[in-house]
């Protein structure tokens, strides 16, 4: 497979942007998905957008596909530099969808935790959605949450406030 920046036929290095949005048309066309893909930087966050019908190929099994396809798109993009950029790849909106799914599982293992008196362990998950969860809980004050564990079985805790 050839990098984006192979069909480049100036000297000039591409833009970040510019190399996200190469490389999600060419993960697209790979995949043979009918889809558009758009590109936008705001707020220190490059975002690559993936719209059409049908992209449960690029979303893969519990997202594991789009986190992947995100992990080498921060890689290629930056290539070393510009660490305070973070890049976000989207599909369909499968994002969103998954960060309101992870704030209800935060939800009601923190009314468990709060109800019973202990701690409640939520399944494994990726660094970014544990991040998710403990920025949904912070905001509660009755919870305090923490992770556990070796990667890729590394859990988050919730646990009732001790004051």
């Amino acid at each position: 497979m050839s990098s984006p920046q192979d069909d480049d036929d100036s000297d000039d290095p591409l833009e970040p942007h510019e190399l996200l949005l190469e490389l999600l048309e060419e993960v697209v066309d790979s995949l043979g998905l009918e889809a558009s893909v758009s590109v936008g930087e705001k707020d220190g966050v490059l975002s690559g957008r993936v719209e059409g019908s049908e992209l449960g190929l690029l979303i893969g099994r519990h997202g594991q596909t789009i986190d992947a396809v995100q992990h080498l798109a921060q890689r290629i993009a930056f290539q070393g530099g510009r660490a305070d950029v973070r890049v976000v790849v989207d599909a369909g909106g499968y994002r969103e969808r998954r960060r309101a799914a992870l704030e209800a599982e935060g939800d009601e293992a923190a009314d468990r935790a709060v109800r019973s008196g202990r701690a409640v362990e939520l399944p494994p998950m990726p660094a970014s959605e544990r991040r998710v969860v403990h920025e949904w809980l912070r905001e509660r004050g009755d919870v305090e949450t923490h992770s556990e564990g070796d990667e890729p079985e590394r859990r988050l805790i919730v646990s009732p406030r001790a004051d």
